[in-house]
């Protein structure tokens, strides 16, 4: 058995101010914290909903208040962001071919875009004209 000690190369907390590619990286890693809130107010909805009318009400009166409705907004950028970041590097990571040619990334998340907002506008005409 050697004597000798690994060299452990010193990291401090704010690693990751120094560049921007980690301050990037790690804003795309924050965007959980909202999304974790946007996630237990939906499960305390469902909670809710299965408690009658009462619960359901004090519900909404909680989603309707001001700072909920903010966090709700920031969550959305959060998740917009995370999938923005995740459409530009999923090519690179994965490539997509096409007849035997590579597609650029920016094609592929164009396309990515684009059944995101073919998905949510059928969505929300579904909800719209649902009867």
């Amino acid at each position: 058995m050697s004597a000798r000690k690994p060299y452990i190369r010193p990291v401090t907390a704010g690693w990751w101010l120094k560049k921007a590619p980690y301050r990037r990286y790690m804003l795309r890693e924050a965007t959980v914290l909202p999304l974790t809130f946007f996630s237990l107010c939906l499960l305390a909805g469902l909670w809710a909903l299965t408690r009658g009318p009462d619960a359901w009400d004090g519900w909404l009166d909680f989603m309707a208040q001001p700072l909920v409705i903010g966090l709700n907004l920031l969550a959305l950028a959060g998740s917009l962001f995370h999938a923005a970041t995740f459409f530009l590097m999923m090519p690179r990571v994965m490539p997509v071919k096409l007849r035997g040619q590579r597609l650029p990334a920016m094609q592929v998340a164009a396309a990515q875009w684009a059944i995101t907002l073919g998905i949510s506008l059928f969505c929300l005409l579904s909800l719209v004209f649902w009867e």
